[in-house]
């Protein structure tokens, strides 16, 4: 039997760049990785419960969508391909209900990802998905019961907190300007951070 990760804070797909007093995990031997583990096999080897704060940026924007592709190539009928759809969570959804596992109640999530409206977000050909505001509210079990998608698989429920990262030129606008940019205008906005925790 193999031995489950067990640490206070861990940072998340830290490629090179682990964030200070944070164990580093990554699929990738690197300097700053800790444990070596593929964050797209789940469950992931760590404790239910255990940590207290994650780390994790700019990972969401790479985790891959349901292999549908993949799926078919291992399906005989149309049946076995629609149960298997329909029983297979898309990557984000697995991703997001492994957070809240290893979370201790009250633990919290530190996000970063270019923001959907970026050039950042599409510039990466490695980038599968754009984040938004919107991405986050999904894993709040009240707003999905209130929005009847109790369906979707997330099984976490985190409150959420949402700031920005905006370029220089931005920060000399005023707020009524800004707040207009970042409604009208591309690259308004450089990242999105998140904090969420764990209810």
């Amino acid at each position: 039997m193999s031995i489950l990760i067990n640490e206070p804070r861990l940072d998340l797909a830290c490629g090179d760049n682990k964030r200070e007093g944070y164990k580093g995990v990554d699929i990738k031997d690197t300097l700053s990785a800790d444990y070596v583990v593929d964050l797209q096999r789940y469950p992931w080897p760590i404790e239910s419960e255990s940590t207290e704060e994650v780390n994790c940026s700019h990972y969401l924007e790479h985790i891959p969508h349901l292999d549908v592709q993949g799926i078919i190539k291992d399906c005989s009928s149309f049946k076995e391909f629609k149960d298997k759809v329909i029983n297979t969570k898309d990557g984000i959804i697995n991703f997001f209900n492994e957070l809240y596992r290893i979370l201790k109640p009250g633990g919290k999530v530190h996000i970063v990802s270019p923001y959907f409206s970026s050039i950042r977000a599409f510039g990466d050909p490695t980038h599968t998905r754009y984040i938004c505001d919107w991405s986050f509210l999904y894993v709040n079990k009240q707003w999905r019961e209130d929005n009847h998608l109790e369906h979707y698989g997330l099984d976490c429920n985190f409150d959420v907190k949402v700031s920005y990262y905006i370029s220089n030129e931005m920060t000399l606008k005023s707020d009524e300007i800004r707040a207009k940019a970042f409604k009208h205008d591309l690259n308004a906005i450089d990242d999105i951070m998140v904090e969420l925790t764990k209810k």
